[in-house]
């Protein structure tokens, strides 16, 4: 019998589907690689090995990839789904993390209509090239024949050796930065609340949290992470509830259109979750329809969130003289409502836990990917290396949280979740150089599409660097 690594070569291999009573079945020794699903029906997918290459186009027109292989655990040889629901939670608390907890902080300047507006359009943005890095992901999954491909392996396959460098390096530098940000925050919240000093719970938080991405299966993690959703939620409503009684209407009509670009690098970076989008694909068997509702429903609660959140705040603050001088509104709320500070500490902490979850998961794909260590198996040196620097970080500057966020923010995320998604995702759609079999576009529009998204981020980038040569 086969070992189950061959197993598992064999079956990530296949460019295709089973149907739900064949899903668990091996290729056939003598099958090809490039063993299809025929469509039968509206849902189902019946098994083939009919070579794809020797088909007509007509023919291959009628073939459709509900997914391109199936999760194996290496012990059982079962096959091992992902839940369209954990993907969700994943994508979702993920989102929610530290950017909420400065959202108010950067937008009371351009007041809650207009920072409205900017949270919607950075929401669609923020979509749009999550689902560009599912295509690219899912399109290089069927050209290498594995899943699990991280951001390495879709730089080097669309943007070649400049490009792998470019991003590697940028996709280091944000996941330090966001996780020295969590640390930080979380290590200040454990501290007042149990008393400890702040090593201590720093140490604490990292174990925890880092010891549930390393040893949780697929399904524990998802489990975790509704949980800790739900406890948001609940923390939020009740936020929502009490701090609702001082709210002036009239704080929330305040707009100023003019002062949203400069709260454009915070909102952006609260609407990260791209880095878990290749767990995501892999998860999900790279079933398109699933990841598409996964992203796109994953994203939706938080943006709801944000908006009520930014509402509250914003309209708690006592008098617009006094909002002048503070500089960030959540403190102003803390200091005047005793019954507030505990729910927003319950809120801050779960919600920088989802997201620390999701990050921990990405960079530890990511380094095991560029260290080319052995797919499908859990090694740990991509976790120390995951946990250990941003712990280190977070001690030596413990008022380090803002400043991560914002230089994250900035120079991170437009460049790392803006352009070189839209970057990969023009390669790999018009590059003749590309031999990957073609699946459906998450994304329409064409070349429009990608060069708006590129435009748009460049111009941010452009603006805060313009911004911060005048403050010189």
């Amino acid at each position: 019998m086969a070992s189950p690594e061959m197993v598992y070569r064999r079956l990530s291999r296949c460019d295709a589907a089973w149907s739900s009573s064949r899903c668990d079945a091996f290729c056939p020794p003598t099958a090809v690689d490039a063993a299809m699903a025929v469509k039968v029906g509206p849902r189902y997918l019946d098994f083939c090995c009919l070579p794809f290459q020797c088909m007509s186009r007509s023919q291959q027109q009628e073939y459709e990839v509900e997914r391109l292989f199936s999760n194996l655990n290496q012990v059982t040889l079962k096959r091992e789904p992902g839940s369209l629901s954990s993907s969700i939670f994943l994508v979702a608390g993920t989102t929610i993390g530290a950017g909420i907890l400065a959202i108010p902080a950067v937008t009371q300047e351009s007041g809650f209509l207009a920072s409205s507006v900017a949270c919607i359009l950075c929401w669609i943005f923020m979509v749009t090239t999550g689902l560009l890095i599912a295509e690219v992901n899912v399109n290089t999954m069927c050209e290498l024949g594995s899943g699990g491909v991280s951001l390495v392996s879709m730089a080097k396959r669309t943007l070649g050796v400049a490009g792998v460098q470019f991003s590697c390096w940028s996709y280091i530098f944000i996941h330090y930065a966001l996780l020295i940000a969590y640390v930080a925050r979380s290590s200040d919240i454990l501290t007042n609340f149990l008393g400890i000093p702040l090593w201590e719970s720093a140490t604490l938080f990292s174990l925890v949290f880092g010891g549930i991405c390393y040893f949780g299966s697929q399904r524990f993690i998802g489990a975790v992470n509704g949980v800790l959703l739900f406890g948001i939620i609940i923390s939020f409503t009740s936020l929502v509830v009490v701090a609702s009684g001082d709210l002036r209407l009239d704080a929330l009509l305040k707009v100023n259109f003019a002062a949203v670009p400069m709260s454009i690098p915070i909102i952006a970076l609260s609407f990260v979750y791209q880095n878990v989008v290749p767990v995501l694909c892999t998860n999900l068997e790279g079933n398109l329809s699933k990841v598409r509702t996964a992203i796109v429903l994953g994203t939706a609660i938080p943006l709801g969130l944000f908006l009520v959140w930014d509402g509250v705040i914003l309209g708690s603050v006592s008098t617009p003289e006094m909002a002048d001088k503070i500089a960030d509104p959540l403190q102003q709320l803390l200091s005047t409502n005793g019954v507030v500070g505990p729910i927003i500490q319950a809120f801050s902490f779960l919600a920088i836990g989802t997201s620390y979850i999701g990050f921990v998961l990405g960079l530890s794909d990511f380094l095991a990917d560029l260290l080319k260590l052995p797919a499908g198996e859990n090694k740990p040196l991509p976790y120390i290396l995951t946990l250990i620097p941003p712990l280190v970080l977070a001690l030596l500057d413990p008022e380090i949280f803002f400043k991560a966020l914002d230089f994250a923010g900035t120079y991170g995320v437009l460049v790392l979740f803006g352009i070189i998604p839209a970057a990969m995702a023009w390669s790999d759609r018009y590059s003749s150089s590309s031999t990957s079999i073609k699946l459906p576009r998450l994304v329409p529009g064409g070349k429009v599409t990608l060069s708006l998204v590129m435009g748009a981020s460049g111009c941010i980038i452009l603006s805060e660097i313009l911004e911060n040569l005048m403050h010189l």
